[in-house]
């Protein structure tokens, strides 16, 4: 811009400051970081447990290192505590397409490709081998595809295992006949609740932060969680027996929108895949090695833990939830496909 001698001062005075803003403008622009001037995406992960569970340490592992490699690209945000709501609510807002991610299992799945609920039945998977043959089996692609096809679902990776689930009672419980008239504390979905009614209790539906209260209040008589649950949630203050039941090995899923999923970059998509099951990884093998530790915590705490259970009982009587359910080929197919006996 050239400003004569002969133009009006106003005029000149004008220009000149015209000319200073598109200075200062281009000036910001190039300051800003190249970063914060790419695409962002950002994903709200929601989960029920509480700070101090490993799975919250995990799940901020995998936001950090998704971070990292996409070099702030795609930024996660872990909240725990149902701070984002309740887990049937959430899926129902993810299937919609939301930004949110939320870590659930696949009894939950199940409400919308029923033969994957199996995943969650007595004594189905036992090891971390047999999850992780999981993963490559052809019918278990199949459900994860129609999740996602179909319902809006995607499953990012199922390796995460919270450990061996048992019943938490004022009693202790060996066979299932002890279970009897105990009313025990389940998620909603059906393969929970014929589960625990399979092994001989009578199932209570109760969000995951009611049952404290429940205990308390004696809506319920017991639990049945994993060894990690139990400090978090201060249960070893209303409950005095953990009995080894080992009744599910449970399998959890981190699921997030399809349509937002799609909507990422194929490097981010592989990105948030890999560091998902490389925490998953890490947590499974971290959540068994603490699972002594926490025994011997509440054994100092005053719990009685009972060891001497009969598995083989609990076994066959878990048969039945399958066969209520009509599961019961569906999980012999499975068995058969990851070669478990």
């Amino acid at each position: 811009m050239s400003l004569s001698r002969t133009t009006p001062f106003r005029a000149r005075r004008a220009a000149a400051g015209a000319l200073a803003v598109a200075v200062a403008a281009a000036a910001a622009v190039i300051a800003v970081p190249a970063a914060a001037q790419a695409p962002k995406y950002t994903l709200k992960f929601n989960h029920v447990l509480g700070p101090k569970e490993p799975y919250h340490v995990g799940f901020q592992n995998w936001a950090k290192r998704v971070d990292e490699r996409t070099k702030g690209g795609l930024k996660m945000e872990v909240f725990h505590s149902s701070q984002l709501g309740k887990e049937e609510d959430i899926i129902e807002q993810i299937r919609q397409g939301a930004n949110i991610g939320q870590n659930t299992d696949s009894a939950r799945m199940g409400n919308y490709v029923p033969g994957i609920a199996v995943m969650n039945g007595p004594y189905f998977a036992e090891t971390l081998d047999e999850v992780n043959r999981l993963r490559k089996a052809p019918t278990v692609q199949k459900w994860q595809d129609e999740l996602a096809g179909k319902h809006g679902l995607k499953v990012v990776c199922f390796n995460w295992v919270q450990g061996y689930r048992h019943f938490f009672t004022n009693k202790p419980i060996r066979t299932p006949d002890d279970l009897k008239g105990q009313r025990i504390r389940t998620p909603p979905a059906p393969i929970w609740q014929e589960s625990i009614r399979a092994l001989g209790a009578a199932p209570v539906a109760m969000n995951f932060g009611d049952m404290y209260p429940g205990l308390q209040q004696r809506a319920i008589d017991g639990v049945e969680l994993v060894y990690n649950n139990i400090p978090g949630g201060r249960f070893y203050e209303v409950l005095k027996f953990a009995n080894e039941t080992k009744h599910i090995m449970l399998i959890n899923f981190q699921v997030v929108s399809s349509k937002w999923f799609d909507g990422l970059p194929k490097d981010y998509q592989a990105i948030l895949v890999e560091e998902c099951e490389r925490a998953g990884d890490e947590t499974s093998k971290e959540i068994f090695r603490l699972e002594g530790e926490v025994e011997q915590d509440l054994r100092k705490r005053g719990m009685t833990i009972v060891e001497d259970v009969d598995l083989a009982a609990f076994r066959k009587a878990g048969d039945k939830a399958y066969e209520t359910l009509k599961l019961l080929d569906v999980r012999n197919a499975l068995h058969k496909e990851i070669g478990k006996k």
